[in-house]
């Protein structure tokens, strides 16, 4: 879906692909999950931690919000972007409409539990007072392939 030579996204995606490979690792779906502050920086990361830590909630896209929230020191996240291998799902969808980040680009669709515009679209409803930008696609190919190799293995 993407260039990767030219999509400014390929290089944080990277970083989530390396973040969700550890939770593969693990034994956790492999998502994985980067903040980005408004000039580009990695500020926070994470990867599904469900299996490791017995939590339901510990979601790759959740983590990776507090950790940036805790990092710089204020939970609204605006001008922030988060990167995630996996469409968001519901949960995460409204973790992110909460934290006022500006932006979610993710790689792979989600068609059985998406929340930002497979099967739903919270992120972007207009009865919500926040909506962030969404960027769909970015090295999809390569997000797709290590969650299917994930499920393959199993």
């Amino acid at each position: 879906m993407t260039d990767p030579l030219r999509d400014p996204w390929a290089a944080p995606m990277r970083l989530a692909l390396a973040e969700a490979a550890q939770a593969a690792v693990a034994g956790d779906v492999p998502v994985g999950a980067v903040v980005l502050a408004p000039d580009g920086t990695p500020v926070a990361a994470g990867h599904n931690e469900r299996e490791a830590t017995g939590d339901p909630t510990a979601h790759a896209e959740i983590l990776a919000v507090r950790r940036a929230a805790a990092s710089l020191g204020e939970w609204r996240l605006t001008g922030c972007t988060l990167v995630v291998t996996l469409e968001p799902c519901t949960m995460c969808a409204g973790a992110i409409v909460q934290s006022r980040v500006d932006r979610v680009v993710f790689g792979a669709l989600d068609e059985k539990a998406g929340a930002a515009g497979s099967l739903w679209d919270v992120v972007r409803d207009r009865r919500l007072n926040h909506r962030p930008e969404v960027i769909v696609g970015v090295l999809a190919d390569a997000c797709a392939d290590q969650l299917t190799a994930f499920f393959r293995d199993r």
